[in-house]
């Protein structure tokens, strides 16, 4: 499969509102994904791990501390020059409430099986993968967690991407456990099958995430009224 690699000076207003619905597509089956590994209940993600851990040692709950965490990304995001598009204001809005909105309409029982579990969580890794895949392609920015893998692969660019995901699980998995979030089979499975599970998707689909070229919110606000982008 051939993906189209957009640039800052591309895209009719038609193209960008297009790629908002694939956004809101590519978030949603991102979030049916984190469902998955949620209701395979046999341990937290590496973030989430963290985010524990974070509340924890601080007076923050753990919805604040992933709040707090998400904010000091996106600084480093910044300062690794990631541009920020309305993918990223999107992801913001809406990724959290989709799954919030899969966890209510509870469509898969809870896991009882460990076994069992670790391939739910595989399954749901594929879909987080296929999501970060629909959602960047429109080349309107990533969230916060995913400009932060792009970044560290532009400057890795050796390594596969997939590799570069399990760095950088396993980076915050230690942080975590250094602050004494809970770690379950499931948090090991994710750590270093996410990353193997991105490699396998996207080396058949032929994807390279690195190769987009993202457009800023003021750039894509430039195209919709038809002026010239300004270089941001």
């Amino acid at each position: 499969m051939k993906y189209k690699v957009n640039s800052r000076e591309e895209g009719g207003k038609g193209q960008i509102i297009f790629g908002w619905v694939r956004i809101v597509f590519g978030l949603l089956v991102f979030a049916l994904g984190v469902h998955l590994t949620i209701r395979a209940n046999i341990g937290l993600s590496p973030w989430d791990c963290f985010g524990m851990g974070v509340s924890y040692h601080t007076p923050l709950n753990y919805g604040l501390s992933m709040t707090l965490i998400g904010i000091v990304v996106l600084i480093i995001d910044l300062a690794m020059k990631e541009k920020i598009g309305f993918g990223t204001i999107l992801d913001a809005l809406l990724t959290g409430n989709f799954v919030q909105l899969f966890n209510d309409f509870d469509p898969f029982p809870e896991t009882k099986n460990p076994l069992f579990g670790i391939l739910i969580i595989i399954a749901g890794l594929a879909l987080m993968a296929l999501g970060q895949y629909f959602y960047m392609l429109s080349a309107q920015g990533c969230g916060p967690r995913d400009a932060l893998l792009l970044g560290l692969g532009k400057r890795m660019k050796s390594i596969p991407i997939g590799a570069v995901q399990m760095i950088l699980y396993a980076v915050v998995l230690l942080i975590g456990w250094l602050l004494g979030g809970p770690i379950g089979i499931g948090t090991i499975v994710n750590t270093f099958g996410s990353g193997i599970v991105m490699q396998v998707i996207y080396s058949i689909i032929g994807f390279e995430p690195r190769k987009i070229v993202h457009r800023s919110v003021i750039v894509t606000v430039g195209q919709l009224r038809n002026e010239k982008p300004a270089r941001c």
